[in-house]
């Protein structure tokens, strides 16, 4: 679940995203909600207009916010009262730390591989990845499916030259991160870092910042 504010574009809305449109969309709006679901019923999102009448509103940052379990309270009653069914729910990180367990060169690229990548608890994911610095046995940060990046783009599985991909091995600027050099390349992170920890933005700038992260 991503829930976001974009408070020039689309003032006092919470914006949640629950999934991958697939195909065409159908909306259902109740008092001040809208539900999407993309064309097998399933759903996707749901927009909360008003919204500052159900959360403190001004004091919610501009893009990706975090709820509290108050504000999540709130919200799943506000949609039992519009006579939604539904329940919000807190996901599992999606910005982890992962372990390239294998790297090869993609069949149809003289520039991209094909990578396994652990992210913990047993999970391993194919993702395609185009940086040139990216080898076997470095602990890198991977934005799975369902994360919105600084820079407001969503990850969800692709192909890239045929090639499925579960995901993104990120760079340090891709993730926003204030000391980030200017050169291409994933971020490395030390092998000390758990497979599968949510990524710490502070702390990798930190240790960019002070030279202990590579590319």
């Amino acid at each position: 679940m991503i829930t976001s504010i974009n408070k020039q574009s689309y003032p006092n809305t919470l914006i949640v995203i629950l999934g991958q449109d697939q195909g065409k969309s159908e909306y259902e709006e109740k008092e001040d909600i809208t539900r999407i679901t993309d064309e097998k019923g399933n759903v996707t999102g749901y927009n909360f207009f008003n919204v500052d009448q159900v959360i403190d509103y001004d004091k919610l940052p501009n893009g990706e916010v975090k709820l509290s379990e108050k504000d999540l309270a709130a919200l799943n009653q506000k949609l039992a009262d519009a006579g939604f069914d539904d329940k919000l729910a807190y996901g599992k990180p999606t910005l982890v730390y992962g372990y390239v367990k294998t790297c090869e060169k993609h069949p149809d690229s003289d520039h991209l591989h094909v990578t396994t990548i652990d992210v913990g608890n047993g999970e391993e994911h194919q993702i395609v990845c185009g940086a040139p610095n990216i080898a076997q046995g470095q602990k890198v940060v991977v934005a799975l499916p369902g994360t919105l990046m600084p820079n407001g783009q969503m990850i969800w599985p692709g192909k890239l030259r045929s090639v499925d991909s579960y995901g993104m091995i990120c760079s340090a600027r891709e993730l926003g991160l204030e000391h980030a050099p200017q050169k291409r390349g994933i971020m490395v992170v030390p092998d000390d870092f758990s497979v599968g920890d949510a990524f710490d933005a502070e702390k990798c700038d930190e240790l960019l910042a002070s030279g202990k992260i590579s590319l």
